[in-house]
């Protein structure tokens, strides 16, 4: 039996104020186990890019439990959910966040050193070299195609050797093809490295890729959770 790496119990949180105050997640209990890759899909204001966010510790529930890895984030202040972030989530953007002013090399030790991590730039050169970069390491965003930056980004995340992997629609920003292949080598180094990957995606193809869907809507789950309970329920139906 695997491992539960992410807990989630009556996850609750709302955002705004006033009259704008949106429910956005809805009393969410959520386990995902370790090495699973899950898919979180749902429709545009559904709340499913805030789970996200919550998962990755970015925002902070109002209420409910948060577990990763057995530690218990919604307990922690902001420099210890930082430092954990640091250390353990690794996190890939649409618009792959990368800072202009510094080259691949430097925005993949970046994290690292601010985790003083020891031999930064070694594995940082490593990384970007596992996603096929190994040219470009002084390369700024600017000079580097949209695919190759999210190839920095997908380095830059998975650097510090991450237990999970957070990616928000990371094929969102490319063209089809492009797009195939940054799908391709996520889910390679996922496999490869044993982590646990949880994104969220419009592309049902990308979808289709994870071992488990997850549906929101209306900022509660919605539906079965694993791909065989979904079988069950349409030969019963």
């Amino acid at each position: 039996m695997r491992k539960t790496i992410i807990e989630l119990k009556k996850a609750d949180l709302t955002l705004g104020t006033a009259a704008s105050r949106v429910h956005v997640l809805k009393q969410i209990d959520l386990t995902v186990e370790e090495g699973e890759a899950v898919g979180i899909v749902g429709p545009s204001g559904s709340g499913k890019s805030t789970l996200l966010m919550v998962l990755a510790g970015l925002e902070r529930l109002d209420s409910g439990e948060i577990n990763i890895n057995d530690v218990p984030l919604h307990t922690f202040g902001e420099d210890e959910l930082a430092n954990f972030r640091g250390k353990n989530i690794g996190i890939v953007f649409q618009s792959f966040h990368l800072i202009a002013n510094m080259t691949a090399l430097e925005n993949v030790a970046l994290p690292l050193e601010l985790a003083n991590t020891r031999n930064a730039f070694d594995i940082a050169r490593k990384e970007l070299e596992a996603v096929g970069l190994g040219q470009r390491l002084t390369h700024y965003p600017g000079q580097l195609s949209g695919g190759e930056q999210q190839r920095v980004a997908i380095a830059r995340a998975l650097a510090p050797s991450p237990s999970v992997l957070i990616a928000d629609e990371p094929t969102g920003n490319l063209d089809g093809e492009t797009g195939r292949h940054i799908a391709d080598l996520l889910f390679a180094k996922q496999a490869e490295r044993g982590t646990t990957l949880v994104l969220v995606t419009h592309d049902p193809v990308l979808a289709n890729r994870c071992t488990r869907q997850i549906k929101v809507r209306s900022g509660s789950l919605e539906g079965p959770e694993r791909r065989e309970e979904a079988v069950r329920e349409i030969h019963r139906a």
